[in-house]
Parts: structure tokens; C-alpha cells; sequence
């Protein structure tokens, strides 16, 4: 897929006319890097919630589900290395006092080489920033800045500061006694959602009779202090992941880490991504629990961006907790080892990782959806329209039912058909405007399909079905209209 050269910037602001997307806090000049889902983000962010808890969870026997609180006990993220480890290399910019994610600030440069037509200079560079964050070679991360001139985007000085680290977490405080030691009360917002799944591993297994391989789901929101948040909602502050753990036999973990790999963007691909815009990253520094890494990678109108990681976390997340909270987290295993004919026994279960941003993912369909179009019609005139061509099975609003005017009894009928669709699916009553406008209105929000009622419906019971994507229009019989559209989105 090619974009158009403002897509990104025409899709924003498509997002908020429309109610998909607002700028949080609007009224009071909006929080940088929140925001708020609309009516329509809303619903649409629910069908993908649904669509990948529905994959996981239904279609999968060994797969469960679980909704682990936000807030957690403070040890948990000192065991889980997000104290000591969970932060990113930082610069600040001495003349204009603002601070920038090292990868960040040379990747935005890298952008503005290939924009500029120095397609190998670009990638050199990033493979040079690669190499050296893999070595956490901080004092040579300045050093390749210095040497390609990269500017603050706000003072259009090169003059920064040493690079060092900041964690990402958000601290608050948890209850209302005072201590003399004020940490004492600390608490964190959690950064991810996997430390849900991995404390609360012993009860699920017992009380599900859960029997290796299995895994555990979740879906919710986390919290990052993102220093440069950016491009629109790919990077936030407050997001929400759908993770998956899954808990396997140690020595196993290559064999798991290359079926989700690969079922992952099977899964992209079914919800209508295309695979052409789809493609793996190793990744070159491995985080301190994994021995392989990689993300699905997608297309999006600002370049190729991870989508989704799969994360071979070896034994390091039970471990851990079982570490600082002495107590035991194995599993005894009584198929039998084939290498031995003895019972596998207790053990500490590997771990490979699904985890992908939802928000990412709502970015994904509507860059994908949002489209322009202009033609000449038969007549000669020229004729456009504004498309969201979000796939049936995800869109907010699946019918809009269209009485032709607000009299002769076709309100009515309408009305009828309404009640009869509304419990199976999404519908969206209107009968202000001409019949065009309300078309193209349905157009732009993304509807798959319009059903108008006109005076013909009254003496025959039939009713005009117009299909959003190439716009044909079918008269059928109002009976079929709620079978016709369940089969569609099916």
C-alpha cells in the first residue's frame, strides 16, 4: 500500500471529527501524549479486544483468561528487574532544557535522511546506534550524534548533555497513613501486564487443573513516562496490551517461540492486514529475561514500526517471584521424559511471550481504512468521498438503517427492521438529510452496509442494500437484511 503524502495528518484529523479519537483533556488544552476514544474509537477498540480474546481464549483448550489489578505490590517490580532495569538512554538539550530517547532523536534524523534521499547514509547510521545500545555504550551514542550534527528540534543546537538512563515508571503513593519513611507507601503504576499473569501463575493452574503446555491471558491498561511520545496514539503514556503467557517445558522454548512467531501474524493477517505490510525484526539486544526476541513489524504511514512482540522469557519471571517472595513456584509434571522414561517431576516453567498493543493495533486498521477517493461520473461531473474501509467483522457500526423520508409510515418500517438487528449487531438509525449525504456520512465512519427504506418497501417488502466499499446498491427482500449481514461479518 502506498500513502498519500498527508495521510497520517489527514487521518487525525478524520479521527476527531468522526468520534474516533479525541485529545484528552480538550477543553482545559489537552495532557500531552492522552488520549480519549470516542464513540466510534470506543466501539472499535472493543471489537479488537473481543476478536484477539476470542482467538486466544475460545479457540484455544489450554488458553485462559485473567484480569489482574493495576496496582501491584511494590517488590513485584523490584523482582521483575523494572527497578533496577526499566528504563531507556536519555539526552537533554542544554539550550532548550528538553530531553529526547537517544534512539528516538537519531531515528527521527535517520527519517530525514532517507526524506532527502540518502537511503544507505540513513541506514548506516542505524546500524551503528544498533550496535551500540546493544553494547550500552552511552558515551558512543553521543559521540555518533555529535558527529552527524543532530539538532534539538526546538533550539536547532547541538549541544547536549551526557546520555544516561530514566525509568519509565510512574510512582504514586498507596494509602492515606503517614510514615516516617515516605517509600514505605510507594507504589507504581504498572509498565506492563505480564507481572499479573506470572504472580498469579500457581492460582491459576491449580484452581483451572491447567497441565503443561498452557497459557494465561490478559487484556488492560499500563503506564510508561515516556519522555518523547509521538505519532499520534503509536506511543503514549497511558495504553492498553493484550499478553499472552505461555508456560512450557524448559528446553522446549525454541520449538513455542517459533509457532507463536509464525501464528501471530497468521492472526494479523486474518483480521485483514495484509502479510506484504507485515514483516519480523530481531531484535538486537535481548532484554535481561529473554534468549530470543522478535516483533511483527507493520507498515505504518511514518515507517515500519513494531506491532507486536514475541519474547522467549525463559525461567527468569517465576524465578524471580518465587526469589523474593520465598515461596515455591514449580510444577510437578508427570508425563514421562522420553530421554530418561522417568516422570518430567517439578520443574520452573519457560515462558514465550505474545504481546501486542491494542492501541497499536486500532492505528493499524484505520491507517489501512482511511482512504480519498475521486471519480468522473457518467454524466462527466466529478464526485469524491472520504472511506473507512475497516474490515466488517471490526467496524464500529455494521448497519445504518435509512427510512428515504420521515413520513408516509417508512419511519416505521424502519424502525421494525431496527429492532429486529439491534440485539445481533451494531445498527445506526438516521433520517435527517438526503439520502446521499447519509451515505456518505456512513462512508466516512466506516459502515459496511447501508439499508434504505423507501415507499416500494411498503408494497412489495423489499429495501435497498448499499455495500460501502465499491457503493452497489441490491434490492432484497427486508426479511434477508439481518441474515445477509450476519454473514458478512461472520
Amino acid at each position: 500500500m502506498t500513502y498519500s503524502q498527508n495521510h497520517f495528518q489527514d487521518l487525525i484529523a478524520h479521527c476527531k471529527e468522526y468520534g474516533y479519537i479525541f485529545q484528552s483533556s480538550e477543553l482545559y488544552d489537552g495532557l500531552s501524549a492522552v488520549y480519549d476514544y470516542g464513540q466510534l474509537g470506543a466501539q472499535l477498540k472493543k471489537n479488537l479486544r473481543d476478536e484477539w480474546w476470542k482467538s486466544m481464549t475460545q479457540l484455544h483448550e489450554n488458553i485462559v483468561g485473567i484480569d489482574a489489578a493495576i496496582f501491584m505490590h511494590p517488590t513485584v517490580w523490584k523482582a521483575s528487574g523494572h527497578v533496577d532495569n526499566f528504563s531507556d538512554p536519555m539526552i537533554d538539550n542544554k539550550d532548550s532544557k528538553k530531553r529526547y530517547r537517544v534512539d528516538h532523536l537519531i531515528e527521527n534524523f535517520a527519517d530525514e535522511l532517507k526524506a532527502n534521499g540518502q537511503d544507505q547514509k540513513a541506514e548506516d547510521l542505524l546500524a551503528a546506534m544498533d550496535a551500540l545500545l546493544a553494547k550500552d555504550d552511552f558515551a558512543g551514542l553521543k559521540k555518533l550524534i555529535e558527529e552527524n550534527a543532530i539538532k534539538c528540534s526546538i533550539s536547532k543546537t547541538c549541544n547536549w548533555t551526557d546520555v544516561r538512563q530514566f525509568n519509565l515508571m510512574f510512582k504514586t503513593e498507596f494509602g492515606a497513613i503517614a510514615t516516617d519513611n515516605p517509600d514505605d507507601n510507594i507504589v507504581y503504576l504498572r509498565p506492563e501486564t505480564a507481572q499479573g499473569i506470572f504472580v498469579n501463575f500457581l492460582n491459576v493452574q491449580k484452581t483451572g487443573r491447567m497441565k503443561i503446555p498452557f497459557g494465561i491471558a490478559q487484556t488492560g491498561k499500563a503506564f510508561r513516562n515516556e519522555i518523547v511520545a509521538r505519532q499520534f496514539i503509536f506511543r503514549m503514556r497511558e495504553f492498553e496490551q493484550m499478553e499472552m503467557q505461555y508456560f512450557i517445558r524448559p528446553g522446549s522454548q525454541m520449538q513455542w517461540y517459533e509457532y507463536w512467531k509464525a501464528e501471530r501474524k497468521k492472526w494479523h493477517e486474518s483480521i485483514g492486514i495484509p502479510g506484504g505490510m507485515l514483516r519480523y525484526h530481531d531484535h538486537v539486544k535481548l532484554a535481561h529475561y529473554a534468549d530470543a526476541a522478535v516483533d511483527i513489524e507493520f507498515e505504518f504511514p511514518f515507517g515500519w514500526k513494531e506491532l507486536e512482540g514475541i519474547h522467549s522469557r525463559t525461567d527468569f519471571d517465576l524465578s524471580q517471584h518465587a526469589k523474593y517472595s520465598k515461596k515455591k513456584i514449580q510444577y510437578f509434571d508427570n508425563d514421562i521424559d522420553p530421554t530418561t522414561n522417568k516422570a518430567y517431576g517439578n520443574y520452573t516453567p519457560f515462558v514465550v511471550e505474545t504481546s501486542v498493543g491494542l492501541d497499536r493495533l486500532f492505528l493499524t486498521i484505520i491507517s489501512l481504512s482511511y482512504a480519498e477517493e475521486k471519480w468522473t461520473k457518467e454524466d462527466g461531473t466529478e464526485d469524491s468521498r472520504v472511506v473507512m474501509r475497516i474490515p466488517p467483522k471490526l467496524a464500529p457500526t455494521k448497519l445504518a438503517i435509512l427510512p428515504l423520508v420521515k413520513k408516509d409510515g417508512l419511519p416505521e418500517l424502519a424502525r421494525e427492521l431496527m429492532e429486529d438487528c439491534k440485539s445481533s449487531f451494531m445498527c445506526f438509525y438516521e433520517e435527517k438529510d438526503a439520502i446521499g449525504k447519509r451515505y456518505r456520512r456512513m462512508d466516512a465512519i466506516g459502515t459496511p452496509f447501508c439499508v434504505t427504506i423507501d415507499h416500494q418497501t411498503k408494497e412489495d417488502g423489499t429495501v435497498t442494500i448499499r455495500y460501502r466499499d465499491d457503493m452497489r446498491q441490491v434490492r432484497i427482500a427486508m426479511s434477508a437484511v439481518k441474515n445477509i449481514v450476519m454473514d458478512k461479518i461472520g
